[in-house]
């Protein structure tokens, strides 16, 4: 059963507005960019109602509205990031995760199923904590590749890295930042 789409603003900010800021808050982390995305994505969609083709729901079409306009703020504000820095990328960290031949420190098996911490709205405010933590560069790049699957190459691109290895190498110590930071947090 399709939506019925109103043109009403008000009823899609009633509707979905939660739902948008959300998403965008756990991409731009910061409250004031993502309350002015989701005032364009309404804006934008208010203006091409008439190009919405009901082949999704209303929800996904604002979603992928807001896909873009963030990818258009990443665009913006990349040459205002500064550049990852050693801190950032971690080489204290490898230390912290890995013992003298390459093994593990932390206990990875002692970490519950992995459907029960998703729907665990505790684990969420960790996570998102364990984020604020991250600088914006290593951030945007999770949320990117990670959780939004955008290309290696239009990551590169957006973020300002010079080759793909070292797009990799920033994800993978962002990745580890995370594993750290829950294992701290959640995990003990």
């Amino acid at each position: 059963m399709k939506e019925t789409i109103s043109i009403d603003p008000e009823n899609w900010l009633n509707d979905y507005g939660d739902m948008l800021y959300r998403y965008a808050i756990t991409r731009v982390r910061c409250e004031v960019v993502a309350e002015d995305l989701l005032q364009e994505t309404l804006l934008a969609a208010i203006q091409g109602v008439a190009k919405f083709n009901h082949n999704s729901s209303i929800s996904s079409w604002l979603v992928g509205i807001l896909k873009h306009k963030i990818m258009d703020y990443y665009r913006k504000s990349q040459r205002e990031l500064p550049l990852l820095t050693t801190e950032d990328l971690g080489e204290n960290l490898m230390n912290y995760q890995f013992d003298s031949e390459g093994n593990w420190k932390i206990d990875l098996t002692d970490w519950v199923v992995p459907e029960q911490i998703l729907e665990s709205e505790e684990f969420w405010k960790v996570f998102h904590h364990c984020q604020s933590r991250l600088s914006d560069t290593m951030a945007r790049l999770f949320i990117l590749r990670v959780v939004d699957g955008v290309s290696t190459e239009e990551c590169r691109q957006l973020l300002g890295f010079e080759t793909d290895n070292q797009l990799w190498v920033a994800l993978s110590r962002t990745r580890m930042k995370l594993r750290q930071c829950l294992n701290l947090h959640w995990f003990n």
